[in-house]
């Protein structure tokens, strides 16, 4: 980690133990408007998207009104029908101190929406340890590299002093594509197998025994 600067983070299943929640989510969303049931492993492999590039690829050929509903329902399902705070992954918080006390600058950059990640910094009290954040309001849809380039332009710091963590092949895509070192997490949406070859420079299996590395 010595010749890294920036530290860029993706959420969902890298940070916050929650795919098995977007799964169900997702599942009972298309079930409420009696859409086909996504099985699990094609919700999981949508994680990571933008909300409306998922639906594209979960509910292709929706006109513009169904589509509007698919994500109104969905935001009901995961936010209003299920009051439970989703937890952290085991020794994030530690982890993300002791790069903050060793200088590093930290940022995420998520498929959420602003408001989504607005409301789990303030569910978990993390917004404090990231500089900056992007969404998918704020930028082009991953794998395109443009939540990390905005990063990079705002933060000042090159690419090749970055690295982005994430559980998803489109994180690694995303990280390949702006010229950014990737690790994976081999507990999130793909597997340790699947991020290696999309491009992960390593996996990450747990965050306590990483945040003491």
């Amino acid at each position: 980690m010595k010749d890294i600067d920036l530290v860029i983070f993706d959420w969902d299943g890298t940070l916050m133990d929650s795919v098995g929640r977007i799964v169900s989510s997702m599942q009972a969303t298309a079930k409420a408007l009696n859409l086909g049931v996504p099985s699990d492993q094609a919700v999981r492999d949508i994680i990571g998207l933008s909300l409306m590039p998922a639906f594209d690829r979960l509910f292709p050929a929706l006109d513009e009104g169904s589509r509007a509903a698919l994500l109104a329902e969905y935001r009901d399902q995961y936010v209003e029908l299920d009051p439970t705070p989703t937890p952290l992954f085991p020794g994030v918080e530690a982890m993300l101190a002791r790069l903050g006390a060793s200088g590093k600058t930290l940022a995420v950059a998520t498929g959420k929406a602003r408001a989504g990640l607005d409301r789990v910094f303030a569910a978990t009290g993390l917004a404090g340890h990231f500089v900056t954040s992007r969404t998918a309001d704020d930028a082009q849809s991953k794998p395109h590299p443009e939540m990390l380039t905005q990063i990079l332009a705002e933060t000042g710091i090159s690419a090749e002093r970055a690295l982005m963590i994430g559980d998803s092949q489109l994180d690694m895509a995303m990280a390949k594509a702006a010229g950014v070192k990737a690790l994976g997490v081999g507990f999130g949406v793909h597997s340790p197998e699947q991020l290696l070859a999309a491009g992960a420079q390593g996996v990450i299996s747990d965050w306590q025994q990483w945040a003491l590395a």
